[in-house]
């Protein structure tokens, strides 16, 4: 993982060229003060003060320049401001002249991660190092930037070194880090306590065998929080097979499960106040002779029966016994995040995860959250009167709508039925990949709506250490 607390230093007047954040309203000011050798070079450049843009300023002597760089709101930097700068200014130290990084700090150390598992990047220039007097703000961007990277990291690893064993590897080691409890069921164990999640994994390798992963931390006393994630390791669509061009990003699928650990550090990390329980249904919808088959009824852990209109709807069916076992510890807050519909990509495309919830005060709490975080989610509606899309003749529910309407929704309402009927619960149907560049967000795999329920969280029960 690259090393983020090297790139952001506190400021003890450490040699470092010097960055001038402007505006379109205050460039013209700022360029009427400088002499006619900064009007030259600055005109060459072609700058003009937009966002994004920047040009480099000699100074007086040989090896003495600073950076003058666009932004939309030279008051309020927020947190992508800086990161074109981060990717491709020399390698060096850097300050702002007259301006707090704040949030931009985040664009800063994301613009600088690497997914160097399988290629070296020889053309990578060194990193490009941030001094900054905002010292007690450099840990937490760190951590969340480290969170980021955590997601990127897991969806960008192809499937074969990503399965449920190496997903479960993961989890342990961030329960490691932070003296959490890691339990692990598989086999027989978990054939007879979550039959959707072996149900939908058993046609894998041994190797690959579905399980359950669960972690758990904090102290018993404080408000329990449950955040599940759907860990589908590769999805070829089961025996309702994928065509070729759906399944190339499916080494994403894991993705929900990738934000639940993400999320999971940032809580330990931070010591926020409550007893945490992750849990992280994980395994291959694999093709096979032992696969379930659609029309399959499968029994679930809450007891309800599932008919199986189509096998590649088989993230509602782990995230359904993962659901169901996170409800009976009756936490105060339930949250799940999945890639789960490619009808919400429609709905939203690729940035936004479309957010559910049955609590009308958690969405408001969304909205200010993801506005606050520049991480927004956009709400749908859990429409009650779509249910019945998933009626079984023959079972208690369908996994799969007919008529492919409101497929994001239907999904939605399937995960409702497992989930306690008195919990607050908000479902994230997430992308985690980005398929085009941003400064700071390379093309890949990408935290969406992690950011945003972390300061949600943050503001429900930060303020008090563990025990």
């Amino acid at each position: 993982m690259t090393q983020f607390s090297d790139l952001i230093k506190a400021d003890n007047n450490q040699p470092a060229h010097m960055i001038q954040i402007v505006d379109a309203g205050s460039f013209e000011t700022w360029l009427a003060a400088q002499p006619d050798r900064v009007w030259a070079v600055i005109a060459a450049q072609k700058f003009s003060g937009k966002g994004y843009e920047h040009a480099i300023v000699p100074g007086e002597s040989a090896g003495d320049w600073s950076v003058v760089a666009g932004v939309a709101n030279h008051a309020e930097l927020g947190a992508w401001c800086l990161a074109k700068l981060a990717e491709v200014l020399p390698e060096g130290h850097y300050r702002l002249a007259d301006a707090q990084a704040g949030p931009a700090m985040l664009g800063w150390l994301t613009a600088q991660y690497r997914f160097d598992r399988y290629r070296k990047d020889d053309a990578a220039s060194g990193p490009r190092i941030l001094l900054t007097g905002e010292v007690a703000k450099i840990d937490a961007a760190v951590r969340l930037a480290q969170a980021v990277a955590l997601v990127r990291d897991l969806v960008n690893t192809p499937a074969a070194d990503m399965g449920p064993p190496q997903l479960e590897e993961a989890a342990r080691k961030v329960a490691d880090e932070f003296g959490a409890t890691l339990t692990v069921t598989k086999g027989d164990a978990l054939e007879q306590g979550f039959p959707m999640i072996h149900a939908v994994g058993r046609a894998a390798d041994k190797a690959f065998a579905p399980r359950l992963i669960e972690l758990r931390w904090g102290d018993p006393s404080h408000p329990r929080l449950a955040i599940v994630g759907k860990g589908i390791c590769f999805d070829s669509g089961g025996l309702d097979i994928k065509p070729s061009s759906a399944m190339r990003l499916m080494k994403k699928d894991m993705g929900g499960a990738a934000h639940a650990l993400a999320l999971a550090r940032l809580i330990m990390g931070s010591g926020l106040a409550v007893r945490l329980h992750m849990l992280i249904p994980a395994a291959e919808n694999a093709v096979g002779g032992s696969a379930f088959r659609p029309g399959d009824i499968l029994r679930s852990r809450k007891g309800l029966t599932v008919e199986i209109g189509n096998t590649d709807a088989e993230g509602r069916l782990v995230l359904g016994d993962a659901l169901a076992l996170a409800g009976e510890d009756e936490p105060e807050l339930i949250i799940d995040y999945a890639t789960l519909t490619g009808a919400a990509r429609v709905a939203v495309g690729p940035d936004l995860p479309a957010l559910f919830t049955n609590d009308d005060a958690l969405a408001a709490e969304m909205e200010e959250a993801g506005k606050a975080a520049d991480d927004p989610c956009w709400r749908l509606p859990l429409w009650d009167g779509y249910a019945e899309m998933l009626k079984s003749d023959i079972a208690d529910i369908n996994n799969a709508g007919e008529g492919g309407f409101a497929g994001a929704i239907t999904a939605a309402l399937f995960l409702k039925r497992f989930v306690p009927e008195n919990a607050k619960w908000m479902h994230l149907d997430t992308f985690a990949w980005r398929p085009s560049p941003r400064p700071g967000r390379p093309k890949g795999g990408e935290a969406l709506g992690l950011r945003s329920v972390f300061h949600l969280l943050q503001r429900r029960y930060g303020g008090a250490a563990q025990k």
